[in-house]
């Protein structure tokens, strides 16, 4: 099997080991920078360039789009899926996840268990907006944020309005969400692939931190998880329509909420932590599902 994979910087932990998984089962996997790439959009013939010639030959492809290009990253991985190419997760999928105010609608729709969450655009309505959100302490979020960038707890309802004015001053839409005290500054991510958890770790902030991103200088340690955990994750990742993912939640005194839907989650601490190849399971789950024109999106947009 031939694979292409959309990543900006080949030398990342995840995109060396998803390599090493494809190589040692005997496929071929190409790291294509997806900024490089440019396309033809020509009726019933898409064709994409990569430095200066046509992509060719793909079985499938693997999107680890950032989110600093995940417009540019999709529209890539729409003409692949328009070429035929069978996507790890579809382009429409990870647009789901990426946009949080979606996700966040759509996780609600299917009745799964989430923080309470606000939304608001008049600044005239932030007294509203955070007695809706159960009062301070409250979570506030930059709907464009990423790696816990752009996350503030704002302790008192003076505090909580300062920001608020000063985000809605910036013309940035945000979130507003009830903080989960009890959580402690863990969180759960379990990762699924296809409709499986194949892994778990339990992620713990650094001292003072209340996010628990390991790029914030947290932790990683293995965790077993309970079985409503487990279907939290399950029906999250059914939700947003992504193959593989990392459910990120935290234990509250109501159950498990979910906090994101990561379609393009780090391996590294998952691995290290839980001793589970997972780099190989996603190959796997990939060798024994691509087909080709095998996706929703193609000739549908």
């Amino acid at each position: 099997m031939k694979i292409a994979m959309l990543a900006r910087n080949a030398n990342l932990y995840s995109h060396q080991r998803l390599k090493a998984a494809a190589e040692e089962r005997g496929h071929q996997l190409e790291i294509i920078n997806t900024l490089r790439c440019y396309m033809n959009i020509a009726s019933r013939r898409p064709e994409i360039y990569y430095n200066g010639n046509k992509l060719t030959g793909f079985d499938a492809v693997i999107p680890r789009i950032g989110a600093s290009v995940t417009f540019y990253g999709l529209a890539v991985l729409r003409q692949f899926e328009m070429m035929g190419v069978y996507p790890l997760n579809e382009s429409v999928a990870i647009g789901r996840s990426r946009d949080k105010l979606r996700s966040m609608q759509l996780l609600a729709r299917d009745g799964i268990g989430l923080p309470v969450t606000t939304f608001a655009h008049d600044p005239k309505m932030t007294a509203e907006v955070l007695h809706t959100a159960g009062g301070a302490p409250v979570v506030i979020k930059l709907l464009e944020g990423t790696q816990g960038i752009g996350v503030v707890l704002a302790d008192t309802e003076r505090s909580a309005i300062s920001v608020i004015e000063a985000f809605r001053g910036a013309n940035v839409n945000i979130l507003v969400q009830e903080f989960i005290k009890e959580a402690g500054g863990t969180d759960i991510r379990a990762l699924v692939v296809g409709g499986k958890v194949i892994a778990s770790m339990k992620r713990t902030g650094a001292e003072g931190e209340f996010r628990s991103n390991l790029h914030r200088g947290g932790s990683s340690a293995a965790v077993k998880i309970t079985p409503e955990e487990r279907s939290t994750a399950i029906r999250a990742a059914k939700a947003m329509g992504l193959n593989v993912c990392g459910v990120d939640m935290l234990r509250s005194n109501h159950g498990a909420v979910v906090m994101e839907v990561n379609s393009s989650p780090g391996l590294e601490g998952i691995e290290k932590a839980s001793g589970i190849d997972v780099a190989g399971k996603i190959i796997d789950f990939l060798a024994k599902h691509a087909v080709a024109g095998k996706t929703k999106t193609k000739g549908r947009g």
